[in-house]
Formats: C-alpha cells, structure tokens, sequence
C-alpha cells in the first residue's frame, strides 16, 4: 500500500505560503497548526506582543485602528493571500493594530521565530513576504481614501467582494453589528446599506449570513477601490 503523502501548505489554501520555495515549505509544514477563529473574536489586540503568526485559509481578518476613545475602523484586511503578524512577530515587537476575525474560519498558527528562521535562511521567501507587505500598504492607503469619500452602500459592496476573494465563498458568515464596526458605520446605516444591495439583486441576507448572489451587480455597487485593490493583493508567483 502506498505511503500517505503528507499535503503541504501549497495543498490548504493560504498563497503566501504557496509561494515559499518547496524546501521552506516543507519545514513550514511540520510545524503549522490549524486553528479555527470565530467570527468577531479578537486575534491581537493593539499594544500586545505578537509572537504567533496567522495565516488564513477559509477566515478573514480585519485590522483596526483605534481611538483612544475605543472606537475603531477598519484599515486593512487580510485574507488567503497573506498573513497577519510577519513584521511585529518576527521582529518581536507589539502591534499597533488590533486583529480581530471578520469571516470565521480556519487559519495556520505558526510560531513567529519558526517563520524567521525561513525569513532569514532565503532570498526567496524575503522577497514574497516584503512583496505582500508592499502590497498590504497600498491597501492601507487605498481604505485610507476610500473611507471619508466614498457612500455606505459602495464601502459595503467593496467590503464583501473582497470577503468573498479573501475566503473564496460567496456565503459570508458575518453580522451586521460586525460589518458596522469594520466599517466605522452605525448598524442603521449598514441595515439601510444591506437593503439597497438586497433591492438590487446583489446578495440576499438573513441573521448572521450574507450571500453574493450576483457579483456583476455588487461590483456595480462598489466603488472604484475595489478593483484598485483586486490589482495590489493578489496570488503571489510560486517560487
């Protein structure tokens, strides 16, 4: 009988990891754990020292920028393309943003200085984190743009086509308490928001549960930033 071949993160969906040279993944692999996040929990809270690196396979994580008065809103997002804590857990230092789990799911936890090790042993594996990382940066900006200018119902149809690119699903499992958060809106502007896109024949919605039912029209919805942002995060180039 054939021996099992143990998958490798190339196999489990997470593309950054994909795109590590075979031999980094390999090692990777030995040490990754599985872990399922629920919607809306909080990964790392800002401030807090991050020494485990998450990466998703069927979540989305939201990082958040905070006021001192506790509000918060959305900065960035980061789904099966990359990876939360690559900079702050390998450098060992805190973060700035909190995590929290926007779509519930599945994800990678990896010690952050077993990453390092792979960080500091290949040219290769350097050069498709600092190419994620520039392209999380112009995603930053770009929801920095974004946020002040554009309407509710755009913010809210950009948001979740890049849910669905973050997890691959067109069911996304999120309440409208946690879209409002994300978002920086009141849950009375997101319900109004979710309405329009309903009318329109876009998704349909019941409690807890967000379906794209027809993403031509979502993205008719959206503003120009998702297409934007579609161009900067995408499938890395396998090494």
């Amino acid at each position: 009988m054939a021996a099992k071949r143990r998958k490798t993160p190339s196999d489990l969906g997470n593309l950054i990891l994909g795109a590590m040279p075979s031999e980094a993944r390999v090692r990777l692999a030995a040490r990754l754990k599985i872990v399922d996040v629920a919607g809306g929990s909080v990964i790392c809270d800002a401030g807090a020292l991050v020494r485990e690196i998450y990466f998703p396979r069927t979540c989305v994580l939201s990082l958040l920028g905070l006021s001192r008065a506790g509000d918060a809103v959305e900065t960035a997002f980061i789904g099966r393309e990359g990876a939360f804590g690559l900079v702050a857990g390998m450098r060992g230092r805190e973060t700035h943003a909190r995590c929290q789990v926007k779509i519930g799911g599945t994800a990678y936890r990896l010690p952050a200085a077993d990453f390092k090790r792979e960080f500091d042993r290949s040219a290769t594996v350097r050069a498709v984190v600092l190419d994620y990382l520039a392209a999380l940066t112009a995603l930053t900006q770009q929801t920095v743009v974004c946020n002040p200018f554009h309407s509710a119902k755009a913010r809210l149809a950009r948001s979740l086509l890049m849910m669905r690119d973050g997890t691959g699903a067109d069911l996304l499992g999120i309440t409208q308490e946690l879209l409002a958060g994300v978002l920086g809106l009141s849950r009375t502007t997101v319900t109004e928001a979710a309405r329009a896109l309903q009318s329109a024949g876009a998704i349909s919605y019941r409690r807890g549960v967000v379906q794209i039912v027809n993403s031509d029209r979502l993205a008719d919805a959206s503003c120009e930033c998702y297409e934007t942002v579609r161009s900067l995060v995408k499938e890395p180039a396998k090494a």
